[in-house]
């Protein structure tokens, strides 16, 4: 798998990357023996773009990729480790504080690489925007960590187009990440076009729709209680059923291009030729092949714009997150 360019810094990874979250919480009970095995498949198939984050945990999904890497003996240079900072969590689970502070930014970074156990992170995030700090101030701690060498490329997450410009002007920001995916696109209008003007690459996270685009989800109690998606709009029992008409062309196209409905989901991400890179999360080996199979299906332009029209923004019932996760986003 040959490895592109994200964004116009120098930064190279895989095709496709890996959305590391679900591997220690969110989405139900991990085995870790499972998630292992699946890191290891992902460096074994070339799929070398890891992303995880301090407060996916919060902390122990750093310390699961430190510990695949030193126990099956990975060659951290064949690796590009992404990672954020920023989302601060404390004794209630549910409850999110965002920290863009200068002095916090050089702490996260620390203890990110103490946990990882490396001595630089590839592709360093600020995970949320923090209104309460000038973004300048914040990416301005990021690139001092360029130079000292713990950093090699800056990245925001869930940043707005105005925010782009400011930190860009800062230091070079070489990727965005944001959810983007046939039935979350409102990233298209300004956003988009700004990382494309700025040279910035978008990485995609949860670009099969939180599982919605596999088809393998029918109804809302096919989730178990634990799972995240249980209290996101989109899965309620009003906005689910609604959304589920959208699916028919996604599994009709599949079918029709002998798929699976996930593969041609991300498919659609990778055929529209402008620098996305899409990450999805899977625990499983067996769901990480099949991922990466969707690289080679090719997508006609009228197919494409099947696809797009399908999943217009009026017709998807419900916000991505709930109320107050939605507060949380600079879009």
């Amino acid at each position: 798998m040959k490895k592109i360019a994200l964004g116009n810094q120098g930064l190279k990874v895989s095709p496709i990357g890996l959305g590391c979250m679900g591997m220690s919480e969110f989405y139900g009970h991990p085995n870790l023996n499972d998630c292992k095995n699946t890191l290891k498949a992902a460096y074994e198939n070339n799929v070398s773009f890891w992303d995880t984050a301090d407060m996916y945990g919060p902390f122990t999904n750093e310390r699961l990729l430190a510990a695949t890497i030193k126990e099956t003996g990975i060659n951290r240079q064949d690796i590009q480790l992404a990672t954020k900072f920023g989302i601060v969590r404390d004794e209630d689970p549910n409850a999110r504080n965002i920290n863009g502070r200068p002095e916090y930014v050089k702490q996260a970074c620390d203890a990110s690489l103490q946990r990882l156990g490396v001595d630089y992170i590839d592709l360093y995030y600020q995970h949320r925007v923090d209104p309460n700090v000038p973004i300048e101030e914040t990416v301005g701690a990021m690139a001092e960590l360029v130079v000292e060498g713990k950093v090699r490329f800056l990245g925001l997450s869930e940043a707005s187009a105005q925010t782009l410009q400011k930190a860009s002007q800062v230091h070079p920001i070489s990727a965005l990440q944001s959810e983007y995916s046939l039935w979350s696109r409102d990233i298209e209008q300004q956003i988009l076009p700004t990382c494309q003007e700025l040279g910035i690459g978008l990485v995609a996270y949860s670009p099969l729709g939180r599982g919605f685009l596999t088809g393998t989800i029918k109804e809302p109690q096919d989730l178990s209680q634990e799972d995240w998606r249980t209290h996101m709009p989109r899965f309620s029992s009003k906005n689910f059923q609604q959304n589920l008409q959208l699916l028919h062309l996604v599994e009709h196209m599949a079918q029709q291009k002998n798929c699976t409905p996930a593969q041609l989901a991300l498919a659609w991400l990778l055929n529209l030729n402008a620098n996305i890179i899409p990450i999805p999360g899977t625990r499983k080996a067996s769901r990480l092949l099949e991922n990466i199979a969707s690289i080679d299906i090719r997508l006609s332009i009228a197919e494409l714009k099947q696809l797009r029209e399908a999943f217009g923004a009026q017709k998807v019932s419900g916000t991505r997150y709930p109320e107050a996760f939605m507060s949380l986003l600079n879009i």
